[in-house]
């Protein structure tokens, strides 16, 4: 078992937080412990594919936008 944090809720987001956990069977705990999981699982998944586009060269906004103006995208 985890460490005890208190976290004040929204009242209508307490509300829907309950009401999905029992619809899916789990306690609240759970419920938030899944959903941080795959919030941070995401973070660290943006901070690889920036580690891995480093050394890629910088192309100026304002040439991404004049290239998708030539390609008639924008």
């Amino acid at each position: 078992m985890g460490q005890k944090v208190m976290i004040q809720f929204e009242p209508e987001i307490l509300a829907a937080l309950q009401a999905r956990a029992a619809e899916i069977q789990e306690s609240v705990s759970q419920f938030v412990n899944e959903a941080v999981r795959a919030r941070l699982m995401e973070d660290l998944e943006d901070l690889a594919v920036f580690d891995e586009r480093a050394g890629e060269p910088e192309t100026p906004l304002e040439e991404v936008f004049a290239d998708l103006r030539a390609r008639g995208r924008l």
